[in-house]
C-alpha cells in the first residue's frame, strides 16, 4: 500500500477529478440542457410531468433539488457506516458506477414521451456524482499532510478542468459536424437543430469515459487505511460514530463557522454552474455557440484561477483569499443583472464575464475543500464523515440557490432577479466568514 504522501497515491487520487469532471461540464452545465430544451420544446415550453404542467426549466431546477435532498440525507448514514468498516473506498465505487450507469441510460430519452426517462436518470447521476464526492474528498486527509492540501486540491481540481474540456470538445465537433462521424449533415454552426442521436451518444461517451478513468484511482487508493476491525452491528455503530462527529463539529467553532459560510457561498455558487448556460440562453438571447464558446473559456479560465489563488493562500492565507473570491463573485452577480440583452456587444460581455466568473470558480473550489480538510482533527478515523457534514452543508445550499432561482423566476418571470438574490447568499457568505478563527493550518 502507497503511503501517505507519496506522489503516485496523490496522482491517483486527483486523476478521479479527471474521470468524474465530465459529468458536471457535459451533463450539467454545457451539453445536457442544450438537448433537455430541444426534446421539451424551448423557452417557456410547457411540459406535463406526474399529471402536473410544468415550465421545462422550471422543473428542470427542481428535479437537480430532489437529487441534492436524497445525497444530503444519505451522505451522513453511509459516510459513518463507511468509516466504521473502513471501506469508503466500496462506497465510493458503488456511487461511480451508480453515476456512470445511470449517465449512459439518459440515452434512451429520445423524445417528450420519454421525458421520465430524462428526469428519472438525471437524478440517479446526480445522486452517483455527489455520493461519490463525499468519499473522493475525504481521501485528501489520508493521502497527504495538511501543509499540502491547497496545491493537491487544486491539483485534482485542474486535472478535471482539462479532461473535461477535452471530451467536450470531442462532443462538440459531432454536434456541430455531425456528418465527420457519418450522421446527417446538420451543423450548429448554420442555427440548425444537429440529430437528436449525436446527443444521446454522448451521453454514452461521458458515462464511459467516467467509469474507466475511474479504474485507476480505485487501483492504488488504500481500503480501510486505518486498519478498523468493524461489528457485526455496523449500522448502528455508524449511526453513533456520526452522532460523534456531529457533536464534534458543533463544539469546534472554527468548522461550525466555515460550514456555515459554505453554506451560503455554494448556495451561490452551484446554482450559477448549473443555470448560467440557460440565463445566456433565454435572458441574453445568446447563440449556442457563444454559450458553449463562453462554457469553455470558464473552463480553462478556471485552471489559472485555481493556480494562482492556491499559490496567493500561502501568502495570505485561506481567509483572506476565500473572502477576496466571494467579494469577485459578488461583483460577477451584479455585473450579470446589468448586462444589456439588446446591446450588439452582449457576446464580448459576457465572455469578459465568464473569465471573471472561471478565475473565482476554480480558486472557491480549490480552497473551501483545502481549507475544510485543514480543520478536520489530525487524529480523526472520521474523514468521510466529517465530509459529509461537507457535502449535506454543499447540498443543502443547491437545494436552497436552485429553489430561491427558480421561485423567483416563476413570480417575476425573469433571471436577473434570481441573480440578485444569489449575490445575497454571497453576501450572507463574505458576513458569516468573517468571524471565523485562524488555527494552526488555516491563517
Amino acid at each position: 500500500m502507497l503511503k501517505k504522501g507519496d506522489q503516485k497515491l496523490i496522482n491517483a487520487w486527483a486523476f478521479y477529478d479527471w474521470a468524474n469532471s465530465v459529468y458536471p461540464l457535459v451533463i450539467t452545465t454545457a451539453v445536457f440542457p442544450l438537448y433537455y430544451g430541444i426534446v421539451t420544446g424551448g423557452k417557456d415550453a410547457e411540459v406535463t410531468f406526474l399529471g402536473t404542467q410544468w415550465n421545462n426549466t422550471v422543473l428542470y431546477s427542481y428535479t437537480l433539488s430532489v437529487s441534492f435532498l436524497v445525497v444530503a440525507f444519505i451522505s451522513p448514514m453511509l459516510s459513518s457506516i463507511a468509516d466504521y468498516m473502513g471501506n469508503k473506498k466500496r462506497f465510493m465505487q458503488f456511487f461511480c458506477l451508480l453515476g456512470s450507469f445511470s449517465v449512459m441510460s439518459l440515452y434512451f430519452f429520445d423524445g417528450l414521451d420519454k421525458l421520465w426517462i430524462g428526469i428519472t436518470f438525471s437524478i440517479l447521476a446526480s445522486i452517483g456524482f455527489w455520493g461519490s464526492l463525499v468519499f473522493y474528498n475525504a481521501y485528501l486527509t489520508e493521502i497527504a499532510h495538511p501543509d499540502r492540501h491547497d496545491e493537491i486540491s487544486a491539483r485534482g481540481f485542474i486535472h478535471g478542468y482539462i479532461g473535461s474540456v477535452i471530451l467536450l470538445v470531442f462532443i462538440l465537433t459531432m454536434i456541430m459536424f455531425p456528418n465527420w462521424y457519418g450522421f446527417i449533415d446538420h451543423p450548429l454552426l448554420s442555427g440548425e437543430k444537429p440529430p437528436n442521436m449525436v446527443f444521446q451518444l454522448s451521453f454514452v461517451l461521458v458515462g464511459i469515459w467516467w467509469l474507466v478513468f475511474a479504474q485507476y484511482t480505485f487501483y492504488h487508493l488504500p481500503n480501510n487505511s486505518f486498519k478498523r476491525k468493524p461489528e457485526k452491528d455496523y449500522i448502528f455503530k455508524g449511526f453513533k460514530e456520526l452522532r460523534k462527529v456531529f457533536i464534534e463539529i458543533r463544539q469546534h467553532s472554527t468548522i461550525y463557522i466555515f460550514l456555515w459560510s459554505y453554506f451560503f457561498i455554494s448556495a451561490g455558487i452551484q446554482t450559477i454552474i448549473v443555470l448560467a448556460g440557460k440565463f445566456g440562453d433565454e435572458e441574453l438571447g445568446l447563440p449556442t455557440m457563444n454559450l458553449i464558446i463562453t462554457i469553455l473559456l470558464i473552463q480553462l479560465v478556471a485552471i489559472v484561477g485555481a493556480t494562482l489563488f492556491a499559490r496567493i493562500s500561502k501568502k495570505i492565507g485561506n481567509i483572506k483569499t476565500l473572502k477576496t473570491t466571494i467579494v469577485i463573485w459578488i461583483v460577477v452577480c451584479f455585473s450579470a443583472y446589468m448586462l444589456p440583452g439588446e446591446s450588439p456587444n452582449v457576446d464580448t460581455y459576457f465572455y469578459t464575464l465568464g473569465g471573471f466568473l472561471g478565475l473565482v470558480l476554480g480558486a472557491t473550489q480549490t480552497l473551501a475543500r483545502s481549507t475544510y480538510s485543514k480543520l478536520i482533527p489530525e487524529e480523526t478515523y472520521d474523514n468521510a464523515t466529517y465530509f459529509s457534514f461537507y457535502d449535506v452543508t454543499e447540498k443543502l445550499a443547491i437545494v436552497v440557490g436552485t429553489l430561491s432561482f427558480g421561485l423567483a423566476m416563476s413570480f417575476t418571470k425573469s433571471m436577473r432577479t434570481s441573480v440578485l438574490i444569489l449575490a445575497i447568499f454571497f453576501f450572507l457568505g463574505l458576513v458569516v466568514i468573517s468571524f471565523m478563527k485562524k488555527t494552526k493550518y488555516v491563517k
